[in-house]
């Protein structure tokens, strides 16, 4: 039982109720038959007796004669009458009960108004006043509206989200599109589909530059410009050891068991030939080239030419190792590269035959306007994902020091992550630890995975746990059949005093039966309420109040509808701008109908 049935075993009164609907019906044609005979007499005869029952019953003794055509025909007439009314209660009962969302008679013992005032519209504005942001529009990270008393909720720009929805529950057009094309500052997002590109698009091209990286044509993207990762690791090698543990992380998770000698010295060797290969101004596809020649000291005498001989002896120790262990680690490290061996993949992380093309500034993309970018890869292939996560986290630590070093220490503008399908294609192991440090900064991410079960597999048990409690904004939108999961949030969702009640009774009496009352302590929501979650309702958990059911509010229904459907006229599969979605100049008319 919880707040949305509030009943427990059969109804103790069901006998009375039924008798007292039969009583009730037998007065209702008491009184029709008293109506039909009171409007059929006339000066003749003598009017029935003042109480219905009363005419009924000396009717049938034949203590009083009908009056005639005249009443019987009244009757039919009220009878037809009291039908239809009744019928017409019916059916707007039923109606009424159709359209009723079960879940929301839980709304009631949830959090109230005055609970979430700080992230209302007028709580949410008060907080970008206080960081310095008093022009930003919108004032925060739209949640949806309270389904009790409709008021609408905003993440404010230093809270973080995490999203777990279940499949085609809604969460693209209600939490990703509106808030992409809403974002005031520079946008990163990443997803496994087109939809969320063709959908947003043409708004953010109206604040900014977009890019949209497609290596494996999610998109039908052409490589117009490209990304070299070397830009990040420059001549550092604590950055190199970065990039190269999210590049592994891809195929073996951080919580995941590993090879206690192949694997490190493997990411070592990474390491530093990517320092090699960045000091030397070559493609990080050498590198491969490097890793299946193991004999090739070409990445030794840069590093040395450079003044890096740690670095420099590192590579030489496995150069010079016995060959099977030089194998096995050249090996290992040549698996976890092999991404760039991808089709498609090297055009968008080198210049390749066409240097003319720009090459994106993942520093300036931070720094400058509001720019956007789309980071796309298959969950199923994980040849993109790589680069996805370098690039995601590069954009973010670049975003973590431009906030450092600005006023407040925070960004001047807000910078949004919608890190969609983020257990897939961005598993980036530092998220958990990092998570809140980021909303201090002004980085404000929405991390949106399928199950709790999908977090666990990129980031572990702890990991998970850690994002989780993170997170100001913990948005559950239905369709998750985890019970584990539902159960720890019937948990959060507090508990209610129903009544209860028990009856006893003796064989063969129906009179002689005892009905006693009390109350025992109930979930609000119990885990077949938030499996059973229909479309168009979240539970969502703010920091330091009771969680609420909000109505989550599609694209269709905010202010950039028409813009988004101009979007996806022009860039959808079809659509005017054909199947590739080029980067040339939106027409004329488009830019009138945004």
């Amino acid at each position: 039982m919880s707040a949305t049935t509030k009943k427990r075993g059969p109804n103790p009164h069901a006998e009375m109720q039924a008798l007292a609907m039969v009583v009730g019906l037998l007065f209702l044609g008491c009184a029709v038959t008293w109506a039909g005979a009171w409007l059929g007499t006339d000066e003749h005869q003598k009017n029935p007796p003042g109480v219905p029952p009363v005419t009924v019953v000396l009717l049938a003794l034949g203590k009083y004669n009908w009056p005639g055509a005249t009443a019987t025909a009244a009757v039919v007439i009220i009878s037809v009458a009291v039908a239809a009314v009744a019928g017409v209660i019916a059916a707007a009962v039923v109606t009424k009960r159709r359209r009723e969302v079960i879940v929301d008679r839980a709304a009631p013992y949830l959090a109230q108004k005055r609970e979430v005032a700080a992230i209302t519209t007028k709580g949410a504005s008060a907080t970008a006043r206080r960081l310095n942001l008093p022009g930003i529009d919108p004032p925060g990270v739209q949640i949806g509206r309270m389904v009790r008393g409709s008021i609408t909720l905003w993440g404010t720009w230093e809270d973080m989200h995490v999203d777990i929805w279940g499949p085609r529950t809604g969460k693209t057009v209600t939490r990703a599109i509106p808030n992409i094309v809403a974002a005031p500052g520079p946008t990163v997002v990443t997803s496994n589909k087109r939809d969320v590109v063709d959908a947003t698009r043409l708004s953010r091209m109206r604040r900014g530059r977009v890019w949209v990286f497609d290596p494996q044509l999610q998109a039908g993207e052409p490589a117009s410009w490209y990304w070299n990762p070397l830009s990040y690791v420059g001549d550092n090698i604590v950055r190199a050891v970065k990039m190269t543990g999210r590049f592994s992380s891809i195929n073996r998770p951080d919580h995941a068991r590993s090879d206690a000698y192949f694997e490190p010295a493997a990411e070592d060797l990474i390491s530093n030939m990517l320092l090699a290969a960045s000091l030397d101004d070559l493609p990080i596809t050498r590198v491969y080239t490097w890793l299946t020649r193991p004999t090739d000291d070409t990445p030794e005498r840069i590093l040395r030419a450079f003044g890096h001989d740690m670095s420099a002896d590192a590579v030489e120790n496995v150069i010079t190792a016995p060959d099977r262990q030089r194998a096995g680690v050249y090996g290992t490290a040549a698996q976890i590269m092999s991404f760039l061996t991808a089709p498609g993949v090297a055009e968008w992380v080198t210049p390749g035959t066409n240097p003319s093309r720009p090459h994106f500034d993942y520093l300036s993309f931070v720094k400058e306007g509001a720019d956007t970018i789309y980071l796309l890869s298959e969950e199923t292939n994980k040849m993109a994902a790589p680069l996805v996560l370098a690039l995601t986290a590069a954009l973010a630590e670049a975003a973590e020091n431009e906030g450092i070093v600005s006023p407040g220490g925070r960004l001047e503008t807000p910078m949004l992550f919608v890190l969609d399908e983020a257990a897939n294609v961005c598993p980036w192991k530092a998220l958990p630890d990092k998570y809140s440090h980021f909303g201090s900064r002004g980085i404000v991410m929405m991390t949106i995975l399928q199950s709790w079960a999908q977090g666990t597999a990129a980031w572990g048990d702890t990991g998970m746990a850690k994002l989780w409690g993170a997170a100001n904004v913990r948005v559950y939108g239905g369709g998750v059949s985890d019970t584990k999961f539902l159960g720890d949030l019937s948990t959060s969702s507090g508990l209610f005093e129903p009544e209860t009640t028990s009856t006893t009774h003796k064989v063969h009496e129906f009179w002689d039966k005892n009905v006693s009352t009390g109350s025992r302590s109930e979930p609000v929501l119990d885990v077949p309420d938030l499996a059973s979650m229909p479309r168009g309702r979240a539970l969502v958990q703010y920091s330091g109040t009771r969680p609420t059911l909000v109505r989550p509010l599609p694209w269709w229904e905010g202010p950039y509808a028409e813009e988004i459907r101009a979007s996806l006229a022009y860039f959808e599969p079809g659509g005017a701008g054909g199947p590739l979605g080029p980067l040339a100049d939106i027409p004329e008319t488009l830019r009138k109908a945004a």
